[in-house]
């Protein structure tokens, strides 16, 4: 993906946790400091949670931020580790798929019906449709990798190894603390 569309990614994502943690703030402090609050602030909060989170998965895939087991894959030669992680992707993009298909005949049938959101005078559908937009998101990342992958650029997700980084910390600790604490077992 282009720059620019990283940007307005990370621009709307930080924004949805601006606006969130901000509503959520001030309607607990509302409600337990003055025993008062909006009476529609429990559904924009459940919303703008959901378009967090679904539009956050495709930045965090792109980030490597989703967990990954890999300990047998790692077993694996490189032509046999990237031929598990293409199908790795593509099953994923199957399930995206799916999950799309869902999402537009869903969203479909709120728009045909004309349902508004329950204390917000919008309509469902458009409050709805980062079921559609998220996953549309992390297909597109998920075909981009599956792309990377193919042409030899990638060997399968990113991801963040979280083990190697424990075992690097520690590494490089002062080797006094290392050897005190050594010393201590």
């Amino acid at each position: 993906m282009t720059g620019w569309l990283h940007r307005l990614e990370e621009g709307f994502i930080a924004l949805l946790l601006v606006a969130l943690t901000g509503l959520v703030f001030l309607e607990v402090v509302l409600r337990f400091g003055f025993d008062t609050g909006f009476l529609w602030a429990q559904e924009v909060s459940l919303y703008l949670g959901a378009w967090f989170i679904l539009i956050g998965a495709s930045y965090a895939l792109r980030e490597g931020a989703h967990i990954a087991v890999d300990a047998a894959v790692n077993l694996l030669d490189r032509p046999l580790k990237r031929l598990m992680a293409a199908a790795a992707v593509a099953l994923s993009l199957l399930y995206c798929g799916i999950l799309m298909a869902a999402a537009w005949s869903y969203l479909d049938r709120l728009f045909r019906l004309g349902i508004e959101m329950e204390d917000v005078p919008i309509p469902r559908w458009l409050g709805q449709s980062c079921l559609f937009l998220g996953f549309a998101l992390l297909a597109l990342r998920l075909a981009f990798l599956l792309v990377a992958i193919v042409r030899g650029r990638a060997e399968g997700f990113k991801h963040v190894d979280e083990a190697a980084e424990a075992l690097d910390a520690l590494a490089h600790q002062a080797p006094e603390a290392t050897g005190r604490d050594a010393g201590r077992r």
